[in-house]
């Protein structure tokens, strides 16, 4: 089977249009036309994303004589555990791509989520201080709706990411064997990036720092005028998500970097922990998010019980390194 008869039986057989697929390969769909008609080839870097979205290698979509196949990280992801999974110079490319387009969708959805209560904070201050004329009830809705579509836009997002990156769920969470060459060309990209990643992170890391600095001019220069407050709050999540943008953004892509070679909080020792900690995770979390709610309705504060979450992420982490020093104890 051909290159042009590969393109049109995957596409089909993943339900796409010819103009579903040129948008996920940001070709016109004509050329899309002209692959599966064999009047014109698609370039490597075309090559290697169709390997990547249909999920075949590039051995089989260029060999003539080779059926139509996963690709090796397919097999890998339903081995047996305690094995080492096999990453090819084409999926550890996959992984960086999908990386850098998940990076972007993460990043925003935790900028939305800070931002999220912003509305209903400044609604809420200004209504009670007469300089808004609103019914409680209806600035309480205004600014429920657009936390509740800002944090449901964000989860969209999340959810998005975590989907189409399923197939490479293995490389953060086994141990994996790269084919020869692949480690070469991450720290190659690695290096490349790293400027980047250090001025976005300064950056970022700033933003936050800054962030208090609204609070202070309003307790300088506005003292006692819960509007000022208000406003300035909603300054300091402005600039906490603006921070957060970054930092999360240039992570995500550095963080695959560090997957790919088992590095820092990817190392095996590392995945391990994370399996063992993973339970308890879901639990914490989950109870977290039904107190919120819970005091959220009793309350009827959502301006002010969106703290929770902050306090719960500084909780968390105090959680997770007092079990590993338990843990650590026990083993020595």
């Amino acid at each position: 089977m051909i290159l042009a008869d590969k393109i049109a039986e995957l596409r089909k057989k993943n339900g796409w249009s010819q103009e579903e697929l040129a948008e996920k390969l940001d070709v016109s769909r004509q050329a899309i036309s002209k692959w599966e008609g064999a009047q014109s080839v698609p370039d490597m870097n075309r090559i290697l994303k169709m390997s990547e979205i249909f999920g075949v290698s590039t051995d089989c979509l260029l060999k003539d004589d080779m059926a139509l196949q996963p690709a090796e990280a397919s097999d890998a992801a339903g081995a047996e555990d305690g094995k080492t999974y096999p990453v090819s110079m084409e999926e550890a490319s996959g992984f960086l791509s999908h990386a850098e387009r998940s990076s972007r969708r993460i990043s925003l959805g935790v900028m939305m989520c800070v931002l999220s209560p912003i509305l209903l904070i400044l609604l809420s201050a200004y209504r009670e201080a007469g300089a808004l004329a609103m019914r409680e009830s209806a600035a309480l809705g205004l600014g429920l709706l657009a936390l509740i579509l800002l944090v449901g836009g964000a989860v969209a997002l999340f959810v998005t990411v975590g989907l189409t990156g399923q197939r490479y769920e293995y490389i953060q969470k086994e141990e994996i064997d790269t084919a020869y060459g692949v480690d070469g060309i991450v720290k190659d990209r690695r290096e490349k990036f790293r400027p980047t990643f250090t001025a976005q992170l300064v950056i970022g890391i700033v933003l936050c720092v800054l962030s208090v600095v609204p609070i202070f001019v309003a307790m300088i220069c506005f003292d006692g005028q819960d509007t000022a407050y208000a406003a300035a709050v909603g300054a300091l999540l402005a600039l906490v998500a603006a921070g957060c943008l970054l930092i999360v953004r240039v992570c995500v892509v550095w963080g695959s970097f560090q997957a790919l070679l088992q590095e820092g909080e990817y190392t095996p020792e590392k995945k391990a922990e994370s399996k063992r900690v993973a339970p308890v995770a879901a639990i914490y979390w989950g109870l977290v998010t039904a107190g919120f709610l819970a005091a959220s309705f009793i309350t009827r504060s959502w301006d002010k019980t969106w703290i929770v979450w902050p306090v719960a992420g500084v909780a968390y982490g105090a959680l997770i390194t007092i079990l590993g020093a338990i843990r650590n104890r026990k083993q020595n």
